[in-house]
Order: C-alpha cells, then sequence, then structure tokens
C-alpha cells in the first residue's frame, strides 16, 4: 500500500495489594457482570520446556535476543478513524485492583517523567525468526502475570497457534537481563481475539515461571517481588489521561526512524473513542495522540500514574498505530477498552500459581 494514502493504521504485530487480600480484591471487585469464557493456552507448560526456552535465548551471550526486530508485518488498511465514533463504552460499574504493595497511588504532574521499572520486553519466535513486543508486569496472586497485546502472544496467521519461545525481559537492555528471564507458561484472552481476531480484545494475560539469571541459571524470585507491578483498571470514564509506554523502533511511513527500540518513550494525553475499519473488528477502542512506531505493542497505557512511585493501573495497550491526516507520520495509538470482559480474563489469570523451572 503506498504511504500516501489518507488514512493509514498499521498492526503492530502478527501482522492487587498483598497476597492476603488478593484473592478478595479479584473475586469481588464490582463491576464484572459479564462472564466470557477466556481463553487459554500452554507457553511452556512443563519445568523441562521451559528451561529449553530461557536457554534459547540467553545462549551465546544472548545471540537471539540481539538479533529479534520489533515484531510488524506489512499489512495495512486504509479508510476513515472514526474518532468520536466507536462503541467503547462501560459495560458495568468501575473497578480497580492496586498495584502491588500500594493501596492508594497519588497522580504526579513532573516534566520528567520516571518510567516504570515494571515494563519491558516480550521475545517470541515466528517462523524460526526471533522478534519482540513490548509488555508490563501487573498486579496479581502470586506476583506472576504479564499484560501485553493479544497479537504478540497468539499468532493471528496461523489459526490460534501461540508464538514460539515466549518470554518477558523487565528493563531488558542490549542482551543484558537485569532481573532475570521470565518464561511464559500460560496465556489468557478473550474468546472473540483468539477465535475470530476481534481487536477490539487485543490483550493478553501471560502467567510466567520464576525468574532465571543467564549463566549461574539461579532462580531470582518472582517477577512481582523483583520489579513490582501495576494495578489494573477497568470501565473507566473515556477521556481520562494516560500514559502509554513502550519501546518504538520502527520506521515512519515516510522513511524517518527516530526510535531504536533500545529504550523505552512515552506518550502523553486524554483518550477518545476510536472506532477503528472493520479489517481489524476494531469498534471499540480508544485512541490517544502519539508518535511511537512499531515495537510499542503491548506496552501498557497506565492511568493514575505517579511519577515518584512509579506506579498506576494499566487501563489498556497499545493494539495499532496510525496515520490520521496522511502526512506519512504516525499520529495516534489505540487500545482495545478495557471493560467488565476484560477484567473476568484478567481475573482468571491472576488467581494462578506458576512457580519455578528450576
Amino acid at each position: 500500500m503506498s504511504i500516501r494514502a489518507r488514512h493509514l493504521i498499521l498492526p503492530l504485530g502478527a501482522a492487587v495489594t498483598a497476597t492476603g487480600m488478593i484473592g478478595a480484591a479479584l473475586t469481588s471487585s464490582a463491576g464484572a457482570t459479564a462472564k466470557p469464557q477466556p481463553t487459554n493456552v500452554s507457553l511452556a507448560s512443563s519445568k523441562g520446556k521451559a528451561s529449553t526456552t530461557a536457554k534459547f535465548w540467553s545462549a551465546n551471550g544472548g545471540r537471539q535476543l540481539k538479533a529479534a526486530t520489533r515484531y510488524s508485518n506489512d499489512s495495512s488498511i486504509s479508510g476513515k478513524v472514526k474518532f468520536g465514533g466507536s462503541d467503547a463504552a462501560p459495560d458495568g460499574k468501575t473497578g480497580v485492583v492496586p498495584p502491588i504493595g500500594q493501596e492508594k497511588i497519588t497522580p504526579t504532574k513532573v516534566k520528567n517523567v520516571n518510567l516504570p521499572r515494571t515494563i519491558g520486553k516480550v521475545f517470541f519466535r515466528v517462523h524460526g525468526k526471533p522478534y519482540w513486543c513490548s509488555a508490563s508486569s501487573i498486579q496479581s496472586k502470586y506476583h506472576n502475570l504479564v499484560a501485553t497485546a493479544g497479537h504478540c502472544v497468539y499468532d493471528t496467521d496461523a489459526n490460534r497457534d501461540t508464538l514460539d519461545h515466549w518470554v518477558f525481559i523487565p528493563a531488558y537492555y542490549q542482551g543484558k537481563t537485569p532481573y532475570g528471564i521470565y518464561v511464559g507458561k500460560s496465556a489468557y484472552t478473550h474468546f472473540d481475539f483468539a477465535n475470530y481476531e476481534d481487536y477490539d480484545s487485543d490483550y493478553a494475560f501471560v502467567t510466567v515461571y520464576n525468574g532465571v539469571q543467564p549463566g549461574s541459571w539461579k532462580d531470582v524470585g518472582r517477577l512481582g517481588d523483583n520489579v513490582g507491578g501495576q494495578g489494573f483498571a477497568w470501565n473507566q470514564k473515556i477521556g481520562q489521561s494516560v500514559y502509554a509506554f513502550g519501546y518504538p523502533a520502527g520506521p515512519h511511513p515516510d522513511g524517518d526512524r527516530p526510535f531504536t527500540g533500545v529504550t523505552p518513550k512515552w506518550c502523553y494525553g486524554a483518550t477518545k473513542p476510536a472506532g477503528v475499519s472493520a479489517a481489524y473488528k476494531a469498534e471499540a477502542q480508544v485512541a490517544l495522540k502519539c508518535s511511537m512506531t512499531a515495537g510499542s505493542a503491548g506496552g501498557p497505557w497506565i492511568t493514575k500514574y505517579s511519577s515518584t512511585k512509579r506506579l498506576g493501573y494499566v487501563n489498556g495497550v497499545t493494539s495499532l498505530i496510525g496515520d490520521s491526516d496522511g502526512n506519512g507520520r504516525y499520529d495516534f495509538s489505540t487500545s482495545p477498552y478495557f471493560d467488565s470482559e476484560t477484567y473476568a480474563v484478567y481475573r482468571k489469570a491472576a488467581n494462578l500459581w506458576s512457580g519455578s523451572i528450576r
């Protein structure tokens, strides 16, 4: 498709308090009236498979990690973006689950934004080639959960097959794994995304094993204990301000490459309804003015973010990017709207134990 098209949208992929309190928080929060059947699949279903996955990424000084590129494909669609005309709306009462160790987050307004410690990259293989997306640690009963985009877990080109050798590495930097490698155990998403590739549900929650550190292969403990975990919010009012974090790396349609994917970036602003072309079945998303490019997929949208505590509430994940005025520059990102059905999927994943691979 020519980059001179009037509108361009590109898929960025194929394409709770202390443990003693979280059980109640995750099972009795208001608003979860819808009861979809979350789809779950195994990633590394045994300790042996998990160990093989971790060793694959760490072998030869992390050669495969360094060789990985941002996950994107050549598909694109054109058509009017219906800002203000989407079906995104609450389907019940507003609800939140607090971040790990925090009962209350006070938003702060500062000129210099401190990046969250919870963000990182998920790595996986597609047809034998290494790729990555953005992601974040999120609150869960056993401090072992990662939030990302559904298309960064499920291979939408292969009828619900999951992506191969899936791991999360928080604070990843040029082959370094400062907090260890966390191998995915099970992935949970909405039935509509897994079965119909409906981008209105382009999110996934992945349980991960305890981290291991290459070289010593020491068990470094649970993800949330090491980097914390963002809270979770659903049925929030559209129009609230959020921070979107991610690792953009791809070029703009005009060929300019302002991002390297080496360090995380952020956008800030108020969300607005966004109905996107039916090509992605994305009629109930929200959008944010943002210039991040491919590689930011799966990065968290955090509301009520405290730059001092580096915590807030995940209320979305980057799904699509687009050029709304046809000038060859991406100028907005979209996310599924997190409603009661999103909470139901999250709640299912957030109460599952994963354990150690050692």
